[in-house]
Formats: structure tokens, C-alpha cells, sequence
């Protein structure tokens, strides 16, 4: 039973299928049903309101439940499939979002044909993502992107990747989070600094500099907006400070207050020097990153968790093997309650009553997170065993 399940879990075609099909029919579908998810045509109205130099921020026209808070940048990113009917451009972005990710994760350095189990980890995840049409596969695979090309020396790409992830969602930063692991970290800064006067200038050929200029200002001071609303009886702040409140009843609770410690426990990587050329305690790192910008986010909302998720599926088979029972009782119980939770494989009453009330698909990534972190701390490392980039590709 368990070679034929192995056997599964290493196919490339029920892999694929499970990976991009699931994704495909939750899109089609609502195409099907003339039920297109409302993110669409806002992420849509952000490349028009470009053009005709109007704010996209604040209320948009029409019956949209949803309000636009991104950078300029994006509406380039949204021009091709915006110029498409509507019914076309969303089924393309979905599969562009989910072949973005699908990338990135082959690119991986994982052992052998590790990244299929993690595209198979992913598929659920980000079925919820492409049901809501959401960007944030295509930021995972910003961030990984970014790990993956400082990892193989082309810093002047990671830095591309990382500028993209700002100029959309901000969440790319995090991708600075791989700086000392360039070896031309000069390059880097530089490669920074370019592509950020290139992304800055660059939505001003469909518009204009003042109009480009402006909306910046209007961002940053939508930013400040949307961060006084996540807090509250939303479906967002789905995060370890959104847990605090709701299971604590402690609503007066600072971000700050659990993002420094956050950023204390995250830093730990960054003191075992000597490991820093050891590949699996950089997948450690990368794994952290991913789950890092999601749990202390309080604009993290169900869709936004396959950006955790691909970290908890980079986790998993980044474990020593074999795994102990502990770790895959976590990896278990992430899949239920944080993959599972919002679909109707999940008990509905449960749902409503106590998992989105008191943000509980943050619960099971937090404590990934935390034993991450104490891997970091603990884990020993054969430097003679370890794999190469070399052998991996070789295996493919």
C-alpha cells in the first residue's frame, strides 16, 4: 500500500493533472456559470484606471465587493489578459498563476523529484486561490524566484524578482530575506537600484509621471487604510496576531508587539554562518520566509495561504528522513485545517462557529513555523551527504 502511494505521489502526469486541473476547473466553471470572482475585474480596472490616468483606489464603479490595493506595476502585468474577454483573461490568468508557481518550485533545489510532492501539497491550496482568482500564486513564486537566483548567482534576476513583488504587494521584500546569500552582494544592490527606477518608470508609457507619482502617494496611504480595517470581524488577519485576539478576546493588541519577537525568532537563521552553503538549511530559510510574511500579516486572508503553504510543502520534504511521527502530525493537521478548512470537504458548522471566527487556519503554519525556527537552531547537518545541485538534475 505504501509503495503504490509513493508511486502516486511521484507521477508525473496524476501530479500535473491534480496540480493545474484542479485549479482549471474551479476557474472554468465560473466562467461556465457566468460567476466570475469580483477580484477579476478589480485586478481589471486597475490596468484601465492606468490608462485613463482615474485613482484605482477607493470605491470602484459597479457591483464589485472588493477595493484595489496595488502598485502601478501591476496594471502592466494585468494588460494582457485585461485586453482579452473576460471570459478568456481569467481562465489565462489563473494558469499563468499557477504555471508561475509550478516554475519556481521545479527550479528548486530539492532532492531527487521533491518538488513533485511539494506541487502536489500546493494543489488544494492553490484551487482556493485560483477560486478567488487571487494574485498570490504568482507572488510565492516572486519570492522563490528571488531564493532560487541569488542561489545560482544571477543576482541581477533575484533583484528583478524581488523589485516585481514590491512594486505589486509589497509581500516581495521579504525575498531580501536571501541577501547573504548572494556572493556578489555589490551586484545585488546595484541590480536593485536599477530595476527600481525601471519598475517606477515604466507604467508612466501607459500614463503619465504625475499621474504614476500621485498613485503612489494614494497607495501608501491606501496601505495605512486597509491595515486599520483587516482588524475585526473579517475574513482577513487570518495571522498569529489575529489568533491572539480572537482566541484571547485581546483586541487591543499591537502588531508590533508580535512582529518583533517575530522577527527575533526569524533572524536565528542568519547565526549559524558555517551553514550558509548548506542547501537544506537554506530551504529552511526559504520555507520560513514563505510562512513568515503570511502569519504576521494582518492583511492575510484564506486565499493568501498558498504562499504558506508552498512553504509548509518545502518544509516537509526538506525533513530528515524518516520524518518522525511529531512532523507529520503537523504537516496532517496543516492539511486539514488550513488546506481543507475553507472547502466543503470541511464540516460547515466548524467552519462558521470556530475556525474562521477565531482565525484558525493561521493555527497549524504557526506551529510549522515554530518547529522551523527550532531546526534552525537544532538541526545537524551532514556536509558529506549532502546533495548537489548537480545530482538533481541529473535524477531529472
Amino acid at each position: 500500500m505504501k509503495s503504490k502511494l509513493t508511486k502516486l505521489v511521484y507521477n508525473k502526469p496524476f501530479v500535473f493533472i491534480l496540480y493545474f486541473g484542479l485549479s482549471f476547473f474551479a476557474v472554468t466553471k465560473s466562467v461556465i456559470l457566468n460567476h466570475i470572482h469580483d477580484n477579476y475585474f478589480v485586478y481589471k480596472s486597475g490596468f484601465i484606471n492606468t490608462i485613463h490616468q482615474h485613482t484605482p483606489f477607493g470605491a470602484l464603479r459597479g457591483p464589485l465587493h472588493d477595493l484595489y490595493h496595488y502598485g502601478p506595476v501591476f496594471s502592466l502585468v494585468m494588460a494582457p489578459f485585461a485586453l482579452l474577454p473576460d471570459g478568456l483573461g481569467v481562465i489565462l490568468w489563473v494558469m499563468f498563476n499557477a504555471w508561475a508557481l509550478y516554475i519556481a518550485i521545479k527550479l528548486l533545489p530539492l532532492k531527487d523529484q521533491y518538488y513533485l510532492p511539494v506541487l502536489l501539497i500546493c494543489a488544494h491550496e492553490l484551487m482556493t486561490s485560483s477560486s478567488n482568482v487571487e494574485i498570490n500564486p504568482l507572488i510565492a513564486a516572486l519570492i522563490i524566484l528571488s531564493f532560487v537566483f541569488i542561489r545560482d548567482k544571477k543576482d541581477f534576476w533575484a533583484a528583478l524578482m524581488i523589485c516585481i513583488g514590491v512594486f505589486i504587494k509589497l509581500y516581495g521584500i521579504v525575498g531580501l530575506a536571501f541577501f547573504f546569500l548572494s556572493d556578489n552582494k555589490v551586484k545585488f544592490i546595484l541590480s536593485m537600484i536599477f530595476w527600481s527606477v525601471v519598475l517606477f518608470v515604466l507604467p508612466m508609457l501607459i500614463s503619465s509621471p504625475s499621474y504614476i507619482i500621485k498613485t503612489y502617494h494614494d497607495w501608501y496611504g491606501d496601505i495605512l487604510q486597509k491595515n486599520l480595517t483587516n482588524i475585526g470581524p473579517s475574513l482577513q488577519d487570518i495571522s498569529v496576531m489575529g489568533l491572539i485576539r480572537n482566541l484571547f478576546n485581546y483586541r487591543q493588541l499591537s502588531n508590533i508587539m508580535v512582529l518583533i519577537p517575530g522577527i527575533v525568532l526569524f533572524g536565528l537563521w542568519y547565526l549559524r554562518l558555517k551553514l550558509y552553503n548548506i542547501v537544506p538549511y537554506q530551504l529552511l530559510l526559504l520555507a520560513s520566509t514563505l510562512i513568515f510574511v503570511i502569519i504576521f500579516s494582518s492583511s492575510s486572508e484564506s486565499p493568501t495561504y498558498i504562499i504558506a503553504f508552498a512553504g509548509v510543502g518545502i518544509w516537509f520534504m526538506n525533513l530528515d528522513r524518516p520524518v518522525t511521527w511529531f512532523e507529520i502530525g503537523l504537516f496532517v493537521f496543516a492539511l486539514i485545517l488550513t488546506s481543507l478548512s475553507p472547502s466543503d470537504l470541511f464540516p460547515r458548522y466548524f467552519r462558521k462557529h470556530y475556525v474562521e471566527p477565531y482565525k484558525l487556519k493561521a493555527l497549524p503554519c504557526v506551529l510549522i513555523w515554530l518547529k522551523i525556527i527550532y531546526e534552525t537552531i537544532t538541526r545537524k547537518f551532514d556536509r558529506k551527504n549532502q546533495y548537489s545541485d548537480e545530482s538533481r538534475a541529473l535524477s531529472q
